[in-house]
């Protein structure tokens, strides 16, 4: 088994002054993969969200290589890539602009072969000048996990990543997410869907208890 790099204890979040999720604690360690699933509403996307420090939990820890992630958020961040319902991307910005621009956001310009390499995996070369606003929604969601791709961070936070995808788009994603789990990463997914991953371990959230498998 792989050293435990996310170590998740006891978790539990309120929206709305209600209890979304508590009690939730896993670990992960280098190349695996946590599918979140549940009904809407159980707190998947919240659960992604506190990963990411994006809503503070009520109660409980998160630690990386055994340090809280509270203590330096912003080199936590800098471990993450992050996608959520919303592709995040700017609609007057070609494909490649909003790329290469997240990157530079980053504080780490993309190299031109880490650029390409993006593109082709998602099938986007073609698209690379296209303004993202006159894309389709599977084209703009491509867009948005090559820019995961892109940042060669550690963990993956990944909230619902096959939306709008067609059958050829879906397995790009799996064959890059499989890429970064074989390279020693890690990735917490929301979804409804079979990520096609044999490995994938389960989190199943039913407010407020908790199930793993």
């Amino acid at each position: 088994m792989a050293p435990t790099l996310l170590n998740v204890a006891d978790l539990a979040c309120r929206r709305g002054g209600r209890p979304v999720f508590d009690g939730v604690s896993f670990a992960l360690g280098a190349g695996e993969l946590l599918a979140l699933t549940g009904r809407n509403g159980s707190g998947k996307t919240t659960l992604l969200r506190a990963l990411a420090l994006l809503v503070r939990p009520e109660t409980g820890t998160i630690l990386w290589r055994g340090a809280d992630v509270q203590e330096d958020p912003e080199t936590w961040r800098g471990r993450l890539a992050w996608l959520g319902h919303l592709d995040g991307l700017k609609g007057d910005l070609t494909v490649g602009e909003n790329l290469s621009g997240a990157e530079r956001l980053r504080g780490r310009p993309a190299a031109d072969d880490r650029l390409d390499l993006a593109l082709v995996a998602f099938d986007l070369a073609a698209l690379a000048h296209r303004p993202v606003r006159t894309l389709s929604a599977g084209q703009r969601r491509r867009t948005a996990l090559a820019r995961v791709m892109l940042t060669q961070a550690p963990l993956w936070l990944l909230d619902e990543p096959m939306n709008a995808l067609d059958v050829p788009a879906q397995q790009a994603f799996r064959t890059v997410l499989q890429r970064h789990l074989d390279q020693g990463g890690l990735a917490v997914a929301a979804t409804h869907a079979d990520l096609g991953i044999p490995s994938t371990r389960t989190l199943e959230l039913a407010a407020p208890r908790k199930a793993l498998v």
